[in-house]
């Protein structure tokens, strides 16, 4: 009876270490969700006549979203209207002198050269003068507005943001000890609050050089000090917002097939286990009634 109960005891360590190893999860890391914008501005300074969108609108490639005003440039396109009217008469001047010999081939020729460079003058003053309605050059959401109607933009300023699904990355921090399972290319578990637990990302970027920890990262494992930054693109970027904080887990992420296999493994162990522990609970029994 004595090896009986040794027996039953073993089993049941046995069995607690295997359900305890089997629910330990997967190392956890703490990150953001960040994006790469799109800063949409003038080419040149001037003051803002229209906006047409506001923050959280999704627009489509090619939509307006802003125009700046043209007064300056409208007048450099009416200048440039006349210097290329002016050098055609001059052009026009020189054939018909050279035609009566009382002209020369070099003043043709100058003529000629003048014309050229005033209409090409004024093909870039009336590109100038289009760029001031300035379309959207992705399709995605407005994040936010820099510059409202009536305000002076300077030149190169962003007047919008624009988010295009795909610019969002999730950024977290791997210690040293656990940089061995991060791999290019890998799928990663992200997870947050209010989120679907079946979202996932996989890893585009891994840092060559180590850093200490930074200060807004507050780790649950501080063994550590050095760390390296990881970024992975989400499969569902739409399901995120810049700035979210969530929790990343390095994890061999194969679909619902490989978690039934899994499961079904567990399950037959536990039966096992059961199995072997069914014919010795007749003995605690027996040992109660001899007491």
């Amino acid at each position: 009876m004595t090896t009986s109960l040794r027996n039953a005891a073993v089993l049941i360590v046995v069995a607690t270490s295997i359900a305890a190893c089997s629910d330990q999860a997967p190392p956890a890391f703490q990150g953001w969700i960040e994006a790469n914008l799109i800063f949409v501005g003038p080419d040149e300074a001037g003051r803002v006549e229209a906006l047409n969108v506001h923050e959280g609108d999704t627009i489509e490639a090619g939509a307006p979203l802003f125009s700046i005003d043209v007064d300056l440039q409208r007048a450099d396109v009416m200048l440039n209207e006349a210097t290329v009217k002016n050098a055609q008469l001059a052009y026009d001047r020189a054939q018909k002198l050279l035609k009566t010999n009382a002209g020369t081939e070099r003043t043709v020729e100058e003529a000629e050269a003048a014309l050229r460079t005033a209409e090409a003058r004024l093909n870039s003053a009336a590109t100038r003068l289009s760029r001031r309605k300035v379309a959207s050059p992705v399709t995605g959401t407005v994040q936010q507005v820099y510059f409202r109607p009536g305000e002076m933009v300077p030149a190169g300023r962003p007047v919008v943001a624009l988010l295009p699904p795909g610019n969002l990355k999730v950024r977290f921090y791997v210690p040293e000890s656990a940089l061995p399972q991060i791999a290019y290319g890998g799928a990663v578990k992200v997870g947050c609050d209010g989120c679907t637990p079946d979202l996932t990302a996989r890893i585009s970027f891994i840092a060559s050089a180590a850093e200490f920890t930074p200060p807004v990262i507050y780790s649950r494992d501080e063994r550590s000090k050095f760390v390296f930054l990881v970024e992975a693109l989400p499969e569902k970027p739409q399901e995120f917002r810049v700035g979210q904080p969530i929790e990343v887990a390095v994890a061999d992420v194969r679909g619902q097939v490989s978690d039934d296999a899994g499961q079904r493994a567990d399950d037959s162990l536990t039966s096992q286990l059961f199995g072997l522990l069914r014919p010795l609970s007749a003995i605690w029994p027996r040992k109660e009634a001899k007491r």
